[in-house]
């Protein structure tokens, strides 16, 4: 743009004119050449004291980005005008530099309502919502009338904010000023009034609105979606004469987010067969998810293909979208191809957890490492997810030190992070990792998080320690929720103390905190444990009466374990067979264990046989049928069922018991003879043999299910795994420690009498959890009460 050099002639007025028309042409050409040529030749012509030419200077530097330019012009200004104030504001407040703008605003002499509407737009400008209002309200008190654009943007900081009752204030005084049927005014309040959850109220502003722009349906449109009223947000669109594709992502977004994939799509189908609006990246990622969400692998690849045709930039969030469809629709190989090709930039942690979603289904969790390695920014959510990833793929130890690198180098491990870390612990059964972990938490101020309290009662009672887990559980106090109530009712429960899981769950009751599925399962679990037969058929009735929860197989499981440990078999076969679904693996193995104990030959024949219908390699049938013959001294058909079980090849578990000293594990099998320390665990087994059996102890020969002479059936019993490993334990812990032993199988009736006198002749507790509860021995006494 060239600049007409002025005649002598020319008057200041002129030349003051024509330079003010030459930067007005420049700011909207974005020209700072020309800006500066002007500027020289304002200060040539001696024009820099001015103010109208001035103030045209100082708002071409501000609106072309040159803010140091601003600051000296508006220095080197003689006389201001709050037009000069308010350009300066107005350049540092969307700057960000606020301490000048509260300065600036500060020094003027009078502050109008652009000087304070400047200081608004700024802060909505850094997200900072509340002194904006703060600033608004500060405005009214000091009796300066807003503008339009000042309404505009305090409602977009009461939306932002959900400000509902500052935002009904700032509606009465746009009716008090009669700027209700202002378009852009009426569209931020009905937006206000729908971001912060009052749709009545939108719908009123809505209904009186006589000129409506698409922003005005748009809002209301994605408002019904948001609030899940489908009908009514796709009836407004519909009403449109044009929809643009704010509409349609509105509607295709409404209906992804709540839950209706299918008919996103067919709305997304519709858009591109009958509408002239494009799809933008907005529109993709919503139906990409929509395709995540429905596992459809091949509807997502048609979608990634019609992006390439249209030559749509793969980028940003479209790119994530495109990634986790292919992680969670079974194309991790594709996903991880894209992340290859694209890089790792901007991979969001939404896309990254869904890939290591995809590596774990394929029990391949190196990949993710790598790519976990590699983000440029992880946060604690990639940490917590990649923690998970390990736990979730058996790799607790992998899982540990990653916790461990991320408390010396990462973010702060929040509430979500200690109770996936805590549920690794509680698979681990490790008390000594678990106690770290709560001081952990306890320094990080997390321990009264919900969440972790949930995940600490877990952790305790799994790792044997129900003491701990109750201390927890009263810890937590008023916070506890729902969740919190069933952990400790199953810890109870799983630990022998069913009559104080019960009256936990009656005091739940009173509380009126509704009981779910889960509960129910807590407490019939307790009822089973003690034998409380009539109150676990309460139970059950009122789940399905009260509560209107109906039973799952898990529920049925419970039942039938309650009358069969009862004795109770009948009852509990008929049960079986009125009930509304097909028994399953879990139902009649259950009744099978319950013949076993009670040595009712006939019907354990009938559950085996059922049983093995729907699993033909189930070891336990086969053996829970052979044993419940042995014990009836039925050896040859227990003979033949052994031999069926080894002609059809299938394997039976063997039993194995474990003990952890000092982070180590110990494992031991019946006359297990691998053990460095053998010749001394032997020693010690039958040392404690003969003590036991002095007290009074007589050994259960009819625990093997052998037929052999009662001196090798009592040596086959001395060195089971369980008392070998507390041989063991006894040799290698201090003399107050608590035993912990771990069995994979249920523990036996010698062995459980065994135990109880063990801890009388050696004065410590021993903790016993075998493959359906735990058992605490102390002083000669089980807290099973001997019904297990």
């Amino acid at each position: 743009m060239g600049i007409t050099k002025p005649s002598c002639t020319t008057s200041y007025a002129s030349h003051s004119d024509l330079y003010a028309d030459v930067l007005q042409s420049a700011i909207k050409s974005r020209d700072p050449f020309v800006g500066r040529s002007v500027h020289a030749r304002i200060i040539k012509h001696g024009l820099h004291l001015g103010v109208f030419l001035m103030n045209n200077l100082l708002n071409f530097y501000a609106k072309t980005g040159s803010f140091s330019d601003v600051h000296c012009v508006f220095a080197e200004m003689p006389l201001k005008t709050i037009f000069s104030w308010n350009t300066i504001l107005s350049a540092y407040a969307k700057r960000g530099n606020f301490e000048a703008a509260q300065r600036v605003f500060d020094e003027i002499p009078e502050p109008d309502s652009v000087s304070w509407t400047s200081m608004i737009v700024g802060y909505n400008m850094l997200g900072r919502f509340d002194n904006a209002i703060h600033m608004f309200l500060r405005m009214i008190s000091c009796g300066v009338s807003p503008t339009q654009f000042t309404f505009t943007n305090v409602l977009a900081s009461c939306a932002a904010t959900e400000a509902l009752d500052i935002g009904r204030k700032v509606h009465s005084f746009i009716v008090k000023l009669g700027l209700s049927s202002v378009v852009p005014v009426a569209n931020s309040l009905l937006n206000m009034y729908a971001k912060s959850g009052d749709s009545v109220m939108a719908k009123v502003v809505f209904d009186r609105m006589r000129l409506k722009d698409k922003s005005t349906w748009n809002t209301m449109i994605s408002m019904h979606m948001h609030f899940g009223q489908l009908d009514l947000g796709l009836a407004l669109f519909q009403e449109m004469i044009d929809p643009d594709i704010v509409s349609w992502n509105s509607i295709i977004t409404g209906y992804t987010h709540q839950g209706h994939d299918v008919k996103a799509l067919e709305i997304f189908s519709l858009m591109l067969n009958s509408s002239s609006s494009k799809p933008d990246k907005y529109t993709l990622g919503s139906i990409l998810s929509a395709c995540a969400n429905l596992e459809n692998l091949k509807l997502g690849k048609q979608i990634h293909a019609y992006m390439v045709r249209a030559n749509i930039d793969i980028s940003g969030a479209v790119r994530n979208a495109l990634i986790l469809m292919y992680a969670k629709a079974g194309g991790i190989e594709i996903a991880h191809r894209i992340v290859d090709i694209t890089g790792i930039s901007n991979l969001d942690v939404i896309a990254f957890t869904s890939l290591l979603d995809g590596f774990v289904k394929i029990g391949d969790i190196n990949p993710a490492r790598d790519i976990f390695d590699s983000l440029e920014f992880r946060d604690v959510v990639a940490w917590t997810a990649m923690i998970v990833g390990y736990a979730q793929n058996g790799l607790l130890s992998d899982a540990l030190d990653l916790f461990r690198k991320m408390v010396r180098e990462g973010p702060k491990p929040n509430n979500y992070t200690l109770a996936a870390v805590l549920s690794v612990f509680s698979s681990l059964a490790s008390l000594g990792h678990g106690k770290q972990l709560h001081a952990t938490a306890i320094r990080l101020q997390e321990a009264s998080s919900i969440s972790v309290g949930n995940a600490l009662i877990t952790m305790y009672s799994r790792s044997g320690s129900i003491r701990d887990a109750r201390k927890v559980f009263k810890q937590i106090c008023s916070n506890k929720n729902k969740l919190t109530w069933t952990c400790m009712i199953i810890a109870l429960a799983q630990h022998g103390f069913g009559k104080d899981a019960v009256e936990l769950f009656d005091t739940m009751l009173k509380l009126d905190i509704e009981p779910d599925q889960i509960t129910y399962v807590g407490v019939l679990s307790a009822c089973s444990h003690v034998g409380l037969v009539q109150q676990g058929k309460s139970y059950f009735s009122l789940m399905k009466n009260a509560h209107h929860i109906e039973p799952t197989s898990s529920h049925y499981a419970c039942m039938i374990d309650l009358l069969g440990r009862a004795g109770l078999l009948e009852e509990a076969y008929h049960f079986i067979k009125n009930m509304p679904v097909e028994p399953d693996v879990i139902a009649w193995g259950s009744l099978l264990a319950s013949c076993r104990v009670h040595k009712n030959v006939d019907l354990a024949k009938v559950a085996a046989e059922n049983l093995l219908l729907l699993d033909p390699n189930n070891s336990g049938a086969y053996s829970a049928l052979a044993n419940t013959l042995s014990a009836c001294g039925r050896w040859k058909d227990a003979a033949m069922i052994r031999k069926s079980m080894k002609d059809r090849a299938v394997k039976k578990e063997q039993g194995i018991t474990w003990v952890q000293i000092q982070n180590k594990v110990h494992i031991f099998g019946v006359e297990d003879g691998l053990h460095p320390q053998r010749d001394a665990i032997y020693r010690m087994i039958s040392k404690i043999w003969m003590e036991i059996k002095k007290m009074g102890f007589i050994p259960d020969t009819d625990s093997v299910l052998h037929d052999l002479d009662q001196e090798v059936k009592e040596q086959i019993l001395r060195h089971h795994s369980e008392k070998l490993a507390i041989a063991f334990a006894l040799l290698n812990t201090p003399g107050y420690a608590t035993l912990r032993i771990m069995k994979n199988l249920r523990v036996c009736n010698d062995c459980h009498s065994a135990i109880k006198y063990i801890s009388k002749l050696v004065g410590r507790e021993i903790i016993v959890r075998d493959s359906t509860r735990f058992h605490h021995f102390n002083d000669g006494s089980c807290s099973c009460q001997d019904y297990w």
